[in-house]
């Protein structure tokens, strides 16, 4: 039998999927898992998007081939929502696709300019799509490191000069995961300058963009003065619209990076069901009530989880953004000892942090993505496996 292709053989194993092996190895050993691992909202989608696809997906001239762009309908429905939302104008046609959900795009993308040998700038910590879609195009990454003293944003001037000069692309995200940090305009102005002047395209995933606390209101790059030059931007309704499993995204940017980015999906997919873009545009021209009262459960529950963790004398973040929290393992522990631990004395999975890269390591990540009853049974458990 034929070997895999060295590019295959040098993944790591994808760290989601490695979470769910193991929830199912330890449900079929008979142990009541809480699950704290992964983001898959457990609330649902808005009952008028749902009540649109049922229609939509009755009509039989929904069931042809889609666009491959996206229908026209929901490429201006995006443009509108970005006009809203961030004050960006995009040109539908030339500045917007739809997207099998943002992690299909973003994993898609780097084939449009990347060569093997290249680089590209990978986050460390970051979500793990990054670092393998670069791989996958025989790409090297280069690893930027997020720290907690930096409030978890890349400095950008202790990236070596040969580093910018080799690279092509810049993968960040913000409002970020796993680390839940946030960003503002003048670091999105900084990065764009840097971007311009070593002519690396920036790759913004912000999917979380919806998700946030206490005021706080995520930006856009494409907010900042010439971002559309170097910019692509990545957008999901998952998170905002407890849409996980619809598949749905859009990116924006400039027309030229569009326009080469489009030929790739061209010749990969063959577009969205027309059924869920059309459920998808009454999400984005709906109100913001229903995302509203999402905020308020995910608020309440971070609030509960953090403040138990931090009861116990555990480093926990009060994120202002995302489905997650940030902890630091307590001391004696690593990243994936005491994920263990966590599993083996509480029954409760969470992410290691080191999972997300090497400066990760000494944390662990929790999803705010389970009810309230087990979110507090979970903190129970933790509290008395480890008081």
């Amino acid at each position: 039998m034929a070997e895999v292709s060295d590019r295959v053989r040098d993944l790591p194993p994808y760290l989601f999927a490695e979470i769910d092996r193991i929830v199912n190895e330890k449900i079929c050993q008979g142990v009541d898992v809480i699950d704290f691992g992964i983001g898959d909202p457990d609330l649902p989608t808005p009952p008028h998007v749902v009540e649109r696809l049922c229609r939509e997906a009755a009509d039989p001239s929904n069931h042809r081939y889609p666009s491959y762009q996206g229908m026209p309908e929901f490429r201006e429905a995006a443009a509108a929502w970005m006009f809203r939302r961030f004050g960006v104008t995009m040109d539908p046609d030339k500045e917007m696709l739809a997207l099998v959900g943002s992690k299909e795009g973003i994993a898609h993308f780097p084939i449009t300019y990347l060569n093997p040998g290249d680089v590209a700038l990978v986050p460390d910590p970051a979500y793990p799509v990054y670092q393998t879609a670069t791989m996958l195009c025989g790409a090297i990454p280069y690893y930027v490191p997020l720290r907690e003293n930096r409030h978890y944003l890349p400095d950008l001037n202790a990236i070596p000069e040969e580093a910018w000069r080799k690279a092509k692309l810049f993968f960040i995200n913000y409002p970020n995961n796993p680390t839940a940090a946030v960003a503002d305009l003048c670091f999105f102005e900084e990065l764009v300058q840097y971007c311009r002047k070593h002519e690396v395209i920036l790759v913004h995933d912000n999917a979380y963009s919806e998700i946030t606390y206490d005021g706080y209101v995520a930006p856009s790059v494409l907010e900042t003065p010439g971002a559309k030059e170097v910019t692509i931007e990545f957008h999901s309704l998952s998170k905002t619209y407890n849409m996980t499993g619809w598949r749905i995204g859009f990116c924006a940017g400039g027309e030229k990076i569009m326009e080469a980015f489009r030929r790739v999906k061209t010749n990969i997919d063959s577009g969205v069901f027309n059924a869920i873009q059309l459920a998808a545009i009454s999400a984005l021209e709906g109100t913001r009530s229903y995302l509203e009262e999402t905020l308020k459960i995910y608020s309440r529950r971070r609030e509960k989880l953090v403040n138990g963790l931090r009861n116990m004398g555990w480093e926990a973040d009060m994120p202002k953004a995302t489905l997650y929290v940030w902890m630091r393992v307590p001391e004696g522990y690593d990243s994936k000892g005491f994920t263990r631990e966590l599993l083996e004395r509480a029954g409760v999975v969470v992410a290691p942090g080191s999972a997300y890269g090497p400066n990760g390591e000494g944390y662990i990540r929790f999803s705010l993505t389970i009810s309230d009853s087990r979110l507090e049974e979970g903190l129970q458990r933790i509290q008395s496996a480890f008081s």
